[in-house]
């Protein structure tokens, strides 16, 4: 059998892993990704393998069907985001699929808190500054009695909102599959967008649906405090990137803490990139070693489930 393998931050730890196949007989393939394969591509790919492992590649009808009329039999999206996968058309198909959620609550938390610290703080600015010879000293915003808007509440959300709190900052959360009649004692709960004229920082860690793509937009922007803050370590398109432009240009917006784009790797001509003031990171927010061993044996152990190896 042959599996197929395109998750980066799977592939850059498949040392580990290739052994796991070997006992089982089982051949694998790791492409050159830098974020993800494109539907051509993958349709060429896809007929070849009994099996594959899905990073954030265009899972969708049309890459299942020409997989389906080849070899491929199983699939697994590794990690924890599934707007990419069409799982419908994967299960209509019949191709046994899955993801592995709950795994990088922890570890996306720890960026989104370290974004967090940089827009107050402005550290990257200063990094920057004496790596190019200056020495600068921005005075910032302290943590402690900030509010907070955290956008979706679940493994990311709990884990994000408790370094929050450790903080000192008061978090308004806003979920939907969150009761708010319901009390809780840490974090105080809200229906979007109320209440945006009262946080500091909008920091999303929701999963991407039809409904809340481009959630944050000019007019959602125009109800938030002047100067907020924004980290998304979520999904790009949760946010209206021209919206957020002219908001970063006019000021409403004082800075933002990037982790996922629109469209991905971040256009070489994108106006984000003029704003000094934001920082930006490459869809890595849970690529850490411990991480992506944790969520490639829960792949790999699913995948051997669904072949009949395990």
């Amino acid at each position: 059998m042959r599996v197929l393998i395109t998750c980066p931050p799977m592939l850059g730890l498949m040392e580990e892993f290739h052994p796991l196949f070997s006992v089982k007989d089982i051949e694998v393939d790791c492409p050159a990704v830098v974020q993800t394969l494109s539907v051509e591509e993958l349709k060429k790919l896809l007929p070849r393998y009994d099996a594959w492992i899905i990073g954030d590649d265009p899972a969708n009808e049309e890459v299942f069907k020409a997989g389906r009329a080849g070899r491929l039999k199983a699939a697994v999206k590794w990690g924890v985001g599934v707007d990419n996968v069409d799982f419908s058309a994967a299960k209509s198909l019949g191709i046994p699929i899955a993801n592995t959620p709950n795994m990088f609550g922890m570890e996306v938390a720890d960026t989104a808190m370290g974004y967090v610290i940089g827009l107050a703080r402005q550290s990257y600015a200063m990094d920057r500054a004496v790596r190019s010879g200056n020495w600068i000293k921005p005075a910032g915003i302290s943590l402690a009695e900030k509010t907070v808007a955290l956008i979706g509440f679940g493994s990311i959300g709990h884990q994000t909102a408790k370094r929050l709190i450790a903080a000192d900052m008061k978090v308004i959360v806003y979920d939907p599959k969150v009761d708010i009649s319901k009390k809780n004692n840490t974090v105080e709960l809200a229906v979007w967008p109320e209440r945006l004229d009262e946080v500091d920082f909008i920091v999303l860690t929701c999963a991407l649906t039809a409904q809340n793509r481009h959630m944050l937009n000019s007019q959602t922007l125009g109800l938030s405090k002047p100067g907020v803050r924004i980290v998304n370590v979520a999904r790009g398109p949760l946010i209206d990137e021209a919206a957020l432009i002219d908001c970063l240009r006019s000021g409403q917006v004082h800075s933002a803490a990037l982790d996922v784009f629109e469209i991905e790797p971040l256009p070489v001509n994108s106006s984000l990139r003029k704003f000094e003031q934001c920082i930006f990171g490459t869809h890595n927010a849970s690529n850490t070693v411990d991480a992506v061993r944790r969520a490639s044996h829960q792949a790999i152990s699913l995948l051997f489930d669904f072949l009949g190896v395990g």
